[in-house]
């Protein structure tokens, strides 16, 4: 029985690694958009920036949407996608 639970544990550890390592921006630093570039975007849909900096590979801000929430985000520094986003209402 310890057994069978002991792989079961490791077997769902193995399986959301995958999900945990998504979170995160795996892009070359040479292909990265500048961070004015970034800003610029985040600004024109509407977003206040209070905090950047990079995190993982990934472009993260502390701030507010255009609906005036607070978020923390992160996002593709080649694309601009948004990899992940908590909003506080």
């Amino acid at each position: 029985m310890k057994t069978l639970l002991a792989s079961l544990l490791i077997s769902s550890a193995i399986i959301s690694a995958p999900a945990i390592a998504g979170d995160k921006c795996d892009v070359p630093k040479d292909e990265w958009q500048s961070e004015q570039s970034f800003r610029d975007a985040i600004q024109a849909k509407g977003w206040e920036i209070k905090k950047f900096k990079v995190d993982d590979g990934c472009y993260e801000i502390y701030g507010y949407d255009d609906k005036q929430r607070r978020i923390e985000a992160y996002f593709d520094p080649k694309t601009f996608d948004t990899v992940k986003m908590k909003v506080e209402d």
